[in-house]
C-alpha cells in the first residue's frame, strides 16, 4: 500500500480534516495518479452530510478529478507516466450487462463503483470503501481514466469530469445542435457549462433563471436569450418554443408551467434532483406528445468525446481556485449560491 495526504470528514456535522489515507498498490492494469485539482460537486455536499443516506465515515469526496499520471501497471496500454488525465464519477463497472457493453457505464446493472463512498473490497480499497479526489493521488483502473487534451488547462477540465459530461450527455443524446431550441433552467454550477456547450453545438440557447442577478454572464457565454422565471409572464410568453429543456436545479419546480414551453415532440430532461415527487398534468405531456426524462453521466466513451470537444471550443468550467483547508467554507458558500460558477481545490496546498 501507499499513502496519500487527504481532507476527510468524520460526521454529518463535522468539518473537513487534513489526514493520511491509504491506496491499493498497482495492479497490472492500475494508473497512478498525482492529483493536482479537485472539483467540488453539489454531489459532495450530500454525501459528506449524509444528506442522501449512507455515508461511510471518514469520507474522502471528491470525482472531478485531473492530474498526471505518476506510475503505471505493467499491462496499461492507454496511458503513460506524465499523461494530463481525469477521474470522474466512476472508477469501475461490471463490464458485462446491456449497459456496459454499449458503453454506458454509468448505467451498469452489475453494479457500478463510484470514484467515493462506494463499498468494494479490501484489496481494491483499504477499508472496503473508495475514498475520492480531495486528496494527492488516487489510483484507478486504466479503462476509467480520461486524458486530457493539451487544449484545456487541468484546474478547469476538473469539473468537466462531473458537470461537463452531465449536461454534455443529454445534449448529445436529445440531438441538441442547429436548428434546435435548447433552455437551460438554472445558471450554477452545471447550467453555465450547458450553456457553453449547448452553443458551442449550434443551438439556440435561453437562459431560464429566478433572477436577472446572471443575464450578463449567461448571454456572455453563449446564450442569445435570458428569461426570468419569477414573472409569470415569461411562461406565457414562451410557451410552445423549445425543442429541448435540460433542468439542472434541484428545487421543487412548477414542471406543468416548464413542461408548456416545450413544442412539438420537446423533451424536458431532469438532472437536478427535487426533494419532492414532480407533478405534470397527463393532459400536458400528450397534448403535444411531449417527453419528460431524466439523465445521469454519460459513459467513460462519451466522456472522453466531451473532453475531446470542450479542447477542440475552447470551453472550461468557471472557476475560483481555494486551497484544501477553506473547503468547509466552499461548501457553505455553495449552498449560499455565492460562487461564479465551480470551486476547484488546489491540491498543492495539501
Amino acid at each position: 500500500m501507499t499513502t496519500a495526504a487527504a481532507y476527510s470528514i468524520s460526521a454529518p456535522d463535522g468539518g473537513f480534516e487534513k489526514t493520511t489515507i491509504e491506496r491499493r498498490e498497482l495492479g497490472p492494469h492500475d494508473v497512478l495518479i498525482d492529483v493536482k485539482y479537485a472539483g467540488i460537486c453539489h454531489s459532495d455536499i450530500h454525501t459528506a452530510r449524509n444528506e442522501w443516506r449512507g455515508t461511510q465515515y471518514p469520507c474522502v469526496p471528491g470525482h472531478e478529478i485531473a492530474g498526471l499520471v505518476a506510475a503505471v501497471g505493467p499491462e496499461v496500454t492507454r496511458h503513460k507516466v506524465g499523461d494530463r488525465v481525469g477521474v470522474g464519477c466512476m472508477v469501475d463497472s461490471c463490464g458485462s450487462c446491456e449497459a456496459c457493453l454499449a458503453g454506458e457505464e454509468s448505467y451498469c446493472t452489475g453494479g457500478v463503483t463510484w470514484t467515493y463512498n462506494s463499498a468494494v473490497s479490501e484489496e481494491i480499497q483499504p477499508g472496503g470503501v473508495t475514498l475520492g479526489g480531495y486528496s494527492t493521488q488516487v489510483v484507478v483502473t486504466e479503462n476509467f481514466v480520461l486524458s486530457i487534451p493539451e487544449g484545456i488547462g487541468l484546474d478547469v477540465a476538473a469539473p468537466l469530469l462531473c458537470a461537463g459530461i452531465t449536461l454534455f450527455s443529454p445534449l448529445r443524446h436529445w440531438n441538441a445542435g442547429p436548428g434546435k431550441r435548447v433552455a437551460i433552467i438554472g445558471m450554477g454550477g452545471l447550467g453555465h457549462i450547458g450553456v457553453k456547450i449547448a452553443a458551442a453545438l449550434g443551438a439556440e440557447v435561453t437562459v431560464l433563471s429566478h433572477s436577472l442577478s446572471k443575464r450578463e454572464d449567461g448571454l456572455r457565454l453563449g446564450a442569445q436569450h435570458y428569461y426570468v422565471t419569477s414573472d409569470k409572464q415569461t411562461f406565457k410568453d414562451l410557451r410552445g418554443t423549445f425543442d429541448l429543456i435540460i433542468n439542472t436545479v434541484s428545487a421543487n419546480l412548477p414542471m406543468d408551467d416548464y413542461m408548456r414551453l416545450l413544442r412539438l415532440d420537446g423533451s424536458l430532461v431532469i438532472l437536478g434532483l427535487p426533494d419532492k415527487p414532480l407533478a405534470v398534468q397527463p393532459f400536458t405531456i400528450a397534448a403535444q406528445r411531449r417527453s419528460l426524462a431524466g439523465s445521469m453521466i454519460g459513459g467513460i466513451a462519451q466522456t472522453q468525446e466531451m473532453l475531446n470537444f470542450c479542447s477542440e471550443h475552447g470551453i472550461g468550467a468557471e472557476i475560483e481556485v481555494i486551497s484544501a483547508d477553506g473547503i468547509d467554507a466552499a461548501y457553505e458558500r455553495v449552498l449560499a449560491s455565492d460562487v461564479r460558477y465551480r470551486f476547484v481545490i488546489d491540491t498543492a496546498t495539501m
